[in-house]
Parts: C-alpha cells; sequence; structure tokens
C-alpha cells in the first residue's frame, strides 16, 4: 500500500492511497475459505465447493467488501499515526470509484479530501481579564417583581364600565352576514389606543382600524376567529360590541398568598416574603451573569486565538451529511455561527487535554439527576439524592441509544472548562442596571 499526503491551500489535502494485489488478496483468500464452509451448492457436498466457483459467483463483491474495509481502517490510522488535525470526515473522491473496473483491476487508487487545522495555541493566565458584569438588585426591581406575582395570582370580577386593562367580551362584525363572539385583552393593544377601550358599557359599541389596534396578525386571527395564514389581507375599520367586561384582581398579599409562591410556612410575614423574593431575584441575577460571563469567556478566546480553518472543505462536509433541512443557502446563511461553535469546540478540547480535565462517571450522573429532576419540577428535592432515585437517572442516560449520556457528559467537561477558565484567568466585577447588562448580552450574542 502507497499513502502520500498532498498539502493544499486554505488547509486543505488530499490523501492519496494506491493499492496493490499483496494489499488485499490474502484477506480475499481468507473470505473464500470461509464461504466455502457456508455456502450451500447443488451437485457439491457442503463446505466442498471449489474456489474458482465461489470466486465466479462472489469474488467482485468480496473484492469490493475487502477493499472497502481496508480502506475504512487505513484512512483514520494513517491519520493518527501522522497527528493531522482534522476537522469533518474525509470525503472520498467518489469519481473514481465509478471508474474502477472491479472485473478485471488489480491496482487501486483512491483519494480523499481532508480538512486540517492548524497548530494554535492560547493564553491562560492572569494575564487575561475578562469583565463579570453583575446586575444590581434595586427595591423598584422587588416591587415589580412582587406586582407581577400578584397579577400572576390574580382573579377577575366583573364591573359596569370599562378601563385600562379590562377584557372586553363581545361580538364583532366580521362582514356585513356574519358576527363574531370574541374578546379584547386591554393589556395588548397599544398603548396610544387604549383610551378607546375605556368608558365603555354592556351594550355600547366601539368602531376601529383592526391594523392599528392590533398589527400583528394572530392578534387578528383571534379576534375574528380565524387562522393566522387567513388574515394577511385583513384592514380597515371593525365595529366590536360590548357584552361582558371583567377586571382583574390582584392576589392579597397575605399568608396563603406566601404559600403559594414558595410554599407552606416558607415564610410568615411581608418582610420575611420581601427577602425571599430578593434571594430569588439575585440567584437568578447571578445565574444570568455567570452566563454571559461564560459567554465572554468563549468570545475572548474566539477573538484571540488564531485557528486557520478550511471553510470550503466544511461546506462541502457539511452538504454530503445529507441532511434535508440544509442546502448551500441555508449552509452559507449560518456558516459563520458553525465556525464560531467550531474552534471554540477545539480551543475547548485542547485546553481540557493540556489541563488534564476530565468529566467523571460520577459527575455525569449527577448532572444528569439535577437534570431529570429540573423535569419534574423537583430541583433541590430530598428524594433527589434517595438511592431509589437512580435507576430513573440510569434509564435516562441509557436513553436515545446511548446519545443521552454523551449530551450530558459534554456539557459536564464544558462546565469544568469554564470553571478552569475562570480560576485562571483576572474576572474584573462590574456592577450593571439590567438594561445595560441586556445591552452588553446582546452584544456578545
Amino acid at each position: 500500500m502507497d499513502i502520500t499526503l498532498d498539502k493544499k491551500e486554505n488547509n486543505e489535502a488530499t490523501l492519496n492511497i494506491r493499492l496493490f494485489p499483496g494489499d488485499y488478496e490474502p484477506k480475499i483468500e481468507q473470505k473464500v475459505k470461509q464461504y466455502r464452509k457456508q455456502v450451500n451448492l447443488k451437485g457439491f457436498r457442503p463446505g466442498k465447493v471449489p474456489s474458482g466457483v465461489i470466486k465466479k459467483m462472489y469474488g467482485k463483491a468480496i473484492k469490493v467488501e475487502e477493499i472497502n474495509e481496508l480502506l475504512s481502517q487505513s484512512v483514520p490510522q494513517y491519520i493518527q499515526e501522522n497527528n493531522l488535525k482534522v476537522v469533518g470526515e474525509p470525503l472520498p473522491d467518489l469519481s473514481e470509484a465509478e471508474n474502477i473496473d472491479w472485473e478485471n483491476q488489480n491496482e487501486f487508487s483512491f483519494s480523499y479530501d481532508l480538512g486540517l487545522v492548524n497548530d494554535f495555541s492560547y493564553e491562560l493566565s492572569d494575564q487575561v481579564k475578562v469583565t463579570k458584569h453583575s446586575i444590581t438588585l434595586t427595591e423598584e426591581t422587588v416591587d415589580e417583581s412582587i406586582d407581577n406575582l400578584r397579577k400572576r395570582l390574580s382573579t377577575s370580577e366583573n364591573v359596569e364600565e370599562s378601563q385600562a386593562e379590562d377584557t372586553l367580551k363581545g361580538t364583532i362584525q366580521v362582514d356585513a352576514d356574519t358576527s363574531h363572539e370574541t374578546e379584547i385583552n386591554t393589556n395588548i393593544v397599544p398603548e396610544e389606543q387604549r383610551a378607546q377601550f375605556s368608558g365603555l358599557k354592556e351594550g355600547d359599541s366601539v368602531s376601529f382600524d383592526i391594523r392599528t389596534v392590533f398589527p400583528e396578525d394572530v392578534d387578528v386571527a383571534f379576534l375574528l376567529g380565524k387562522k393566522s395564514d387567513e388574515v394577511a389581507d385583513v384592514n380597515g375599520e371593525y365595529t366590536f360590541t360590548v357584552t361582558e367586561i371583567s377586571r382583574p384582581v390582584l392576589a392579597e398579599v397575605n399568608q396563603e398568598f406566601f404559600d403559594q409562591i414558595f410554599g407552606k410556612d416558607t415564610v410568615s410575614n411581608e418582610d420575611e416574603f420581601r427577602e425571599k423574593v430578593k434571594e430569588n431575584i439575585q440567584e437568578n441575577y447571578e445565574r444570568e451573569s455567570g452566563a454571559l460571563l461564560s459567554r465572554s469567556i468563549r468570545n475572548h478566546y474566539i477573538e484571540q486565538t488564531d485557528i486557520q480553518l478550511p471553510e470550503g472543505f466544511l461546506k462541502r462536509w457539511i452538504l454530503s451529511r445529507q441532511n434535508e433541512e440544509l442546502d448551500e443557502e441555508k449552509i452559507n446563511e449560518q456558516f459563520d455561527a458553525y465556525l464560531q461553535d467550531l474552534k471554540w469546540s477545539l480551543i475547548s478540547e485542547k485546553i481540557a487535554k493540556d489541563e488534564e480535565i476530565q468529566a467523571k462517571h460520577e459527575d455525569v450522573k449527577s448532572k444528569a439527576r439535577e437534570l431529570v429532576l429540573s423535569q419534574f419540577g423537583m430541583q433541590g428535592s430530598d428524594f433527589g439524592e434517595d438511592e431509589r432515585f437512580d435507576p430513573i437517572v440510569d434509564n435516562y442516560l441509557k436513553g436515545e441509544n446511548g446519545n443521552n449520556y454523551m449530551q450530558v457528559f459534554s456539557q459536564v467537561q464544558s462546565e469544568k472548562v469554564f470553571d478552569h477558565i475562570k480560576e485562571k484567568v483576572t474576572i474584573e466585577e462590574k456592577e450593571v442596571s439590567v438594561d445595560d447588562f441586556n445591552k452588553v448580552a446582546e452584544e456578545t450574542e
């Protein structure tokens, strides 16, 4: 066997392989012997079919099978032995295979396109500075959160005259001959249009431009009792007649309210409730801050690490995977994001290897336990530590033919890499408002 590597520009290469009879004929002879033992042909005793007859009947198929098997072993072996850093998978030159004369050829040539990655380095030290944006918790935010909780658990009451935030039930005149029972929730009406729905009583009618009040197709469709794809051309003035008005009544701040939010007797007065709300908001802020910090770290290393990727090869490789949902146009649209993900994956893998970071089975099982518990809304439940829960976790990890295990493993490994980086680099804390935090988050996506 003769294997040569032809390196090209843009981190691409072609692996050329020449096979000679001595490479594959011994394997063919061995396979023919197996066939002799297995094949039953009329006129021959079992196991006594002549080799010539076997070769005449199955020789071509055996040759194709053995050569393909030889190639499937030789290509990755060459890549490993020569320490080639490849991305994607080798792409065979299909035109060569189409021109092979399997009956008469003794020597065969094959070629595979490879995508290579350059050797790259990264800096992992306290000289690397990354900003952690921490959200400042204000009393106004706490007040808004409590108001939202009261709205979430609100009830409703019928009233005689409408005002902002009321829900109006009634009928709308769809056309000259058709009316439809519907409702208007003034909360979703643009603020500058709400006045026309205030001061109404049962039996009153109001006419309005439907697209001014309801710009979105989904809202127009609900109002008229149609499907979203049926209202694209709907516009003009419509008349709505009120039959009933209901108004939300905020939940009272009492023990029942406390128990509904945090569980029975977790808090017993308004001050404790407010502190608990603060804790929850702060925990959410910390999670968001941690997630943003991880994105900032990821972006820093992608931007500061010189990784050269074979972009042309990668596009061909993605297309070759025969995903019906992807075509060349969609690949081009998503390609920049794909390259960023690939670069971070390569950097993360190198850091994990260099720093000897390895997710253990116990780590994977612990993370899987968290995921399963969260699906059942049981985060922090004592039941999660019960050994009787192990079979459920084990079944989850075995699911999807073991893919669940690999997904959880990748998640744990990624978290360990991020944690390790955070220990090595300098993290500068910066207090920001919610609005400023959201701006930074958008910029880092």
